[in-house]
């Protein structure tokens, strides 16, 4: 197993760097110097108020910096990743705060061996020298089912109660107030990771593995076993999964949550999950709750406490009640903070109905007889092609591109096969071309979508004054001459339009009195293909090929090759 690879300048800096540059970014943050401690810039300001401080191990970012500002933390000690800051640390910043003239201080702690042990010694001697401090520990973890001596984990939900905290200081609440009021609260929590990869402190393994086809449940925050492993859920499964064990009763440290409780919600990024992951998994939330008869009084959802770069999520439930919701709500210009919309969250939203056409659009209507049957043969050997190709095409995008331009095509055939079985395709040709633009360009995805939308509907214009040959041969070059304009390609770039340019200089004997059809077609068509096969010597000029270097590009545009299949595929179904 490897070491991974981290973006850092060194080890044993990272801690000190990863701080320097959060305060070199944000005026109202500043550093203490000689500590790895960072504060409020207008000390100034918590003369009379309640001051507030929390801290632990580097490595999860944005906590507990990010939550520094009015309205949330005073400051923050930070350790090494993954280790307890120093008690000399924790003390100086004690004292800073003290004598900044803050009535009393609040030390908010993760329930962490080392960190109750270094914040509680720091308390110690900062009241041997007369200061009045005070320590809340946040132990929210709900994964295990029998409760541990060391107790629960403190997790993501610390991060509320930074909030709650903040809240009652900034409104000038007394520190016994803050102390009681942050105790109930956090009374009310639970929180419950799931996994799907390790994390790795930087030059060092990853601190776990996890098959393939594996996730774990109840992990820590520093990649601490959690309670089970299992095959891959999908992301409803997984949620509910994790709603189920965080609330069962049987679970020793489950949260007790009835039908008609409110809660905050907050969906945390553990570090290495993507956004869409994120979203997917907060609608699930959401769902799942809803379900269970629950209120969603708030919802959060992004990176609050992350384990570095291990891709997995937690879901935190606070159970509360107007004045919890008030403070959650309070102004805060802590840059880590949300900018939290002050509604429920819910997955019945109105929709908007989506605008109708105007009246005396065109409509496309179903044709039937001859033409008809005649577009339904042409369209059929298109799609049957295209996804014949969807391999080939796939391979070649590999070199260039995402590697999706098969399935790309193989969706567009997809979906002129389901359109053609719900109802016969239009005969008249503008109509037609206009109906597949529509279709592509809901359907296929991608800017080969776009660019056949683009194509289809300039090329119908020509053919809404006439469908004689000249018509067809005007086509070609309106659709292309679109392409053009819009998608800022040209011939020689590397791209379909290769193809396409070249059958359209093959199509203008169509403007000749007497032009024969097929054979004019068929010269296209051998066009075409040479215009793909020639584009393996091209250096891309436009698309995501243009940013490769032509030495690598040793295959035809897959997109100039698609366009090619399709001219001949409509050959063959003329002929035939």
């Amino acid at each position: 197993m490897e070491v991974p690879k981290k973006l850092v300048n060194s080890v044993s800096g990272c801690a000190d760097d990863a701080l320097a540059g959060l305060v070199a970014c944000n005026p109202g943050l500043q550093l203490l110097q000689g500590h790895r401690v960072a504060l409020r810039a207008d000390l100034v300001a918590i003369r009379g108020r309640v001051a507030l401080l929390s801290g632990g191990g580097s490595g999860h970012e944005p906590a507990h910096a990010g939550y520094i500002g009015k309205g949330m933390l005073t400051g923050v000690v930070a350790g090494a990743v993954f280790t307890s800051p120093a008690v000399g640390s924790i003390l100086a910043a004690i004292r800073a705060v003290t004598q900044a003239g803050a009535a009393g201080t609040l030390l908010i702690v993760k329930n962490y061996t080392g960190d109750r042990l270094n914040f509680g010694l720091a308390l110690e001697r900062a009241r041997a020298e007369g200061a009045d401090v005070r320590m809340v520990v946040v132990g929210d973890d709900s994964a295990f089912t029998t409760l541990k001596k060391a107790g629960r984990r403190g997790l993501c939900g610390t991060v509320l109660i930074h909030k709650v905290a903040g809240a009652l200081a900034e409104a000038g609440a007394s520190l016994d107030e803050i102390v009681e009021k942050v105790a109930a609260a956090a009374k009310g929590l639970g929180t419950l990771g799931l996994s799907l990869s390790p994390c790795s402190v930087p030059g060092s393994k990853p601190t776990f593995q996890l098959a393939g086809d594996e996730m774990e449940l109840g992990l820590g925050i520093h990649g601490e076993a959690g309670v089970r492993r299992m095959k891959m859920l999908t992301a409803d499964e997984a949620v509910e999964m994790m709603l189920a064990h965080m609330t069962d009763p049987s679970n020793a440290s489950h949260l007790p949550l009835s039908p008609g409780a409110s809660v905050v919600l907050v969906v945390n990024n553990l570090g290495g999950l993507s956004c869409l992951e994120l979203g997917i998994v907060a609608g699930a939330a959401v769902r799942c709750l809803e379900r269970r008869g629950i209120s969603i009084a708030r919802a959060l959802v992004g990176s609050f406490m992350t384990a570095l770069e291990m891709a997995g999520v937690s879901l935190t439930l606070m159970l509360v009640e107007e004045e919890l919701v008030r403070l959650i709500d309070a102004k805060t210009t802590a840059m880590a903070w949300p900018n939290l919309a002050t509604a429920p969250a819910t997955s019945q939203r109105q929709e908007l109905a989506a605008p109708k056409e105007a009246a005396g659009t065109e409509q496309h209507e179903a044709s039937s007889g001859p033409g008809a049957a005649r577009v339904q043969r042409v369209l059929e050997l298109v799609c049957s092609t295209l996804l014949g190709l969807q391999d080939r095409l796939n391979e070649l995008d590999r070199q260039a591109g995402d590697g999706d331009c098969g399935h790309t095509h193989a969706r567009a055939a997809r979906a002129i096969q389901e359109w053609v079985r719900a109802r016969p395709p239009p005969a008249a040709p503008a109509q037609l071309l206009s109906a597949l633009a529509d279709l592509l360009l809901e359907k296929m995805g991608g800017s080969s979508g776009v660019l056949y939308g683009l194509f289809l509907t300039a090329a119908a214009r020509p053919l809404l004054r006439s469908t004689d040959l000249p018509a067809w041969a005007d086509a070609m070059d309106a659709g292309i001459e679109a392409m053009q304009r819009y998608g800022g390609a040209a011939p020689g770039d590397r791209t379909m339009l290769d193809s396409l340019y070249a059958a359209a200089q093959a199509l203008h004997p169509l403007r000749s009195p007497g032009a024969n059809l097929l054979p004019v077609l068929s010269n296209a068509v051998q066009s075409a293909e040479a215009a793909a096969e020639a584009t393996k010597h091209m250096e891309a000029g436009a698309g995501r090929a243009s940013y490769i270097s032509s030495a690598r590009l040793l295959q035809p545009d897959p997109g100039a090759v698609a366009v090619a299949a399709v001219l001949k595929a409509v050959l063959e179904g003329l002929r035939s």
